[in-house]
């Protein structure tokens, strides 16, 4: 089992923005009252990963609903990987998301900097290149099918990178050195277990699950940045639901905290 996986709230991040939301909820009293009086429909999206454990904890011990409010619904939606969640999102569906780094910059990107923002760190570490016993290295995958949780994923991102530092080119239909078959996390397990892949770039706890299954950690990408942290998980908004609701906004970073 990975030793080194590991998760932490990013606290200073958090009290950042929590403080800027207090800030500019104080500057019109009236606005936060009416938002916290109000009744209002909180959509949230996360994915049922451990590097998303503040949603998943958050809503199963009632941290959410406490600090919200009963004024506040919290309508959950949950996903297998960042590019579903924003395109959720651009569909009207969400208000706020666990997403990875990747898809919530793209969806700044393709929106012109207009539809979101990221409003706090959520988790550091948890992802890991799993692989067959047999691999020993990058030039080892040559030939090979490996999969992450989605096209334009955070992990689907993080290896063809770390591929392409290698040497490796990619490809989704087989015409490169590594064939890159992007499936849902539950797939991606079955699909190891038979053999059909040779490995998996993916969050916990499906790291964990490939490991158990007789994988091995080939690449913790925690190795591949500074002092070992990077993001996993970013809160994302909608623009219009933070004009709209600053003071259920705080809350909801504060409950996260």
């Amino acid at each position: 089992m990975p030793t080194q996986f590991r998760h932490r709230i990013s606290t200073l991040a958090l009290a950042l923005v929590v403080l800027s939301l207090v800030a500019a909820a104080c500057g019109d009293d009236r606005s936060a009252a009416a938002t916290d009086d109000a009744p209002v429909t909180l959509r949230l999206g996360y994915f049922p990963n451990v590097t998303h454990a503040p949603a998943l904890v958050g809503m199963s011990d009632g941290f959410f609903a406490q600090r919200l409010g009963p004024n506040v619904t919290i309508e959950t939606h949950t996903y297998n990987a960042g590019p579903e969640a924003i395109e959720a999102i651009f569909a009207g569906a969400l208000d706020v998301a666990y997403v990875g780094p990747n898809p919530a910059i793209n969806a700044f990107q393709k929106s012109k900097g207009e539809a979101v923002r990221i409003i706090s760190g959520a988790a550091s570490g948890g992802a890991f290149f799993v692989v067959k016993p047999e691999i020993n290295s990058a030039a080892d995958l040559e030939g090979t099918t490996v999969s992450d949780p989605k096209l334009a994923s955070t992990q689907d991102v993080a290896l063809r990178s770390w591929l392409a530092s290698k040497g490796l080119t990619t490809d989704t239909s087989g015409g490169g050195d590594v064939t890159i078959a992007p499936s849902e996390n539950a797939d991606t397990l079955a699909a190891f277990k038979a053999g059909t892949i040779a490995g998996a770039w993916v969050p916990e706890p499906w790291a964990t699950r490939l490991v158990q299954e007789g994988g091995k950690v080939l690449v913790d990408e925690a190795d591949l940045w500074p002092g070992g942290k990077y993001p996993t998980t970013l809160i994302l908004a909608t623009t219009k639901f933070i004009d709209a609701h600053p003071a259920v906004v705080e809350h909801l970073l504060q409950s996260n905290l």
